[in-house]
């Protein structure tokens, strides 16, 4: 009898082990995360480029973003205003590093002759300017567009006087409508705040010629 019982739960364990295992295959795996990154202006694509002191080193940075910003998924908003966190589109870095380096390539290619350099920097090095920029706003719905606004100013490191503080606001479609046009119009935007950038920082050193 009792070696009846003990077939019998070997039995029924077996039938249960099968029908997990068919229930765990049968589950469809995540998808996978897709990344994204900010890409810089080309070379080709800068319609006005302006002469600097050659070798005037500009100090990019820090950045500050809005505090919902700060996290891996791409963050947009629904049609009633509610943020949206976005599962498996991701920023390929941290978003406020992301500006900082793509603000430096920018005026890479539009002040030749400057050396740019990210914040923060050594002592030792004889920074002339530093631009410092604070997001307002980054608000995106891909249907409806993005509103990018940047508190931005430039101060004389040397001096430790603040030379301009400025607004900048952009508000343009998303194209295509998607997380990937997201990334693409955030960087065309950026391209246009660092063409104002790149402007008054040709204003300031033509100033002192």
């Amino acid at each position: 009898m009792k070696q009846m019982t003990i077939k019998k739960c070997v039995a029924l364990c077996a039938v249960c082990l099968t029908v997990l295992l068919s229930g765990c295959l049968s589950i469809p795996t995540s998808p996978t995360p897709r990344f994204y990154a900010l890409s810089p202006v080309d070379e080709t694509q800068v319609s006005k480029k302006i002469n600097i002191t050659p070798g005037v080193i500009i100090g990019i940075g820090p950045v500050k973003i809005p505090e919902y910003q700060y996290r891996p998924q791409m963050v947009t908003q629904s049609p009633d205003k509610m943020l949206q966190f976005a599962q498996f589109d991701r920023w390929g870095e941290s978003l406020d590093l992301g500006l900082a380096r793509l603000i430096r390539e920018d005026l890479t290619m539009m002040l030749p002759g400057a050396k740019l350099i990210l914040y923060p920097w050594g002592s030792s090095l004889s920074v002339k300017y530093e631009v410092v920029e604070e997001v307002v706003q980054l608000d995106s719905d891909l249907d409806k567009g993005m509103v990018f606004t940047v508190q931005w100013m430039i101060i004389d490191v040397q001096n430790s006087k603040t030379l301009i503080i400025k607004r900048s606001e952009f508000h343009t479609a998303i194209n295509p409508k998607s997380y990937l046009g997201l990334a693409k119009t955030l960087s065309i935007a950026c391209a246009s705040l660092s063409g104002q950038i790149a402007q008054e920082l040709g204003i300031l050193e033509n100033k002192k010629r």
